[in-house]
């Protein structure tokens, strides 16, 4: 314990070296003794003094080192904390966000205003799984995703919500501004060509909702979710939206 409390000094020969010299230079000047005594005094502070650069360097040395292999550490760190939270919040297959996280984010965005969501579902999905298998069916599926980066702005967040459904969280967006996505997404899956064996063409339904501040998922999702049902009943590969564009206030 005294060990612990009391570490040793590392450095105490080179304070006994001082000490000594310091009672060499205020002793009263002796023409006798005084030269050698000084000149040992001086030595041995040489010696002590060297000694201590060597140490010193080699403790920076180490330390260096250290704060090196910490910062490495510490950057793998930052690299898999990072890793784990896209894993947690992305579609494996797409590398949009997954169903949890576009769920937050819908939350969040209506904690700070309104929104509109459109939810598409693709049309006749489980004919290409069976006809062609399932690696066919997720090269669909990711140039679905494909369509939908290359039509919807920036500041728009796309959800993978189902095997084959997906949503776009489009933050604020007007009446006019979210049907003119739907429709260019909608029509970008028409016109895409995705290399089926038999050249049929993929396409997919479309429903959207907007709703103002203070909603949340479950509110933009239902409504979105009934226009999309509409579509499929209409003949699918079309856009409709949600009738209702403002939830009722708490009673």
């Amino acid at each position: 314990m005294d060990s612990i409390a009391n570490p040793p000094d590392l450095f105490e020969s080179e304070h006994r070296a001082l000490l000594a010299a310091r009672s060499v230079y205020d002793a009263p000047c002796d023409a006798a003794r005084g030269g050698q005594g000084c000149r040992q005094a001086l030595g041995d502070l040489l010696t002590a003094y060297e000694r201590l650069l060597r140490e010193t360097r080699r403790l920076v040395r180490r330390s260096d080192r250290a704060e090196l292999e910490m910062n490495q550490l510490n950057q793998q760190l930052t690299e898999l904390a990072d890793q784990l939270h896209y894993r947690a919040t992305h579609d494996p297959l797409t590398g949009v966000l997954n169903r949890s996280a576009i769920i937050d984010q819908v939350n969040g965005q209506f904690s700070l205003g309104g929104l509109a969501l459109i939810v598409l579902d693709i049309d006749h999905f489980k004919q290409v799984n069976d006809s062609f298998g399932h690696p066919k069916g997720d090269e669909v599926i990711r140039g679905v995703v494909d369509c939908l980066r290359s039509v919807v702005p920036p500041a728009a967040q796309i959800g993978r919500v189902g095997g084959e459904e997906f949503t776009v969280l489009l933050p604020g967006d007007s009446a006019l501004a979210c049907s003119q996505v739907a429709e260019a997404a909608r029509a970008a899956i028409e016109g895409c060509e995705f290399g089926l064996p038999d050249g049929r063409r993929i396409t997919a339904s479309f429903g959207v909702s907007r709703l103002p501040a203070g909603g949340s998922f479950d509110d933009a999702y239902g409504l979105a979710d009934e226009a999309l049902y509409g579509a499929k009943r209409g003949g699918r590969n079309c856009v409709v939206h949600a009738e209702r564009t403002a939830h009722a206030p708490n009673p």
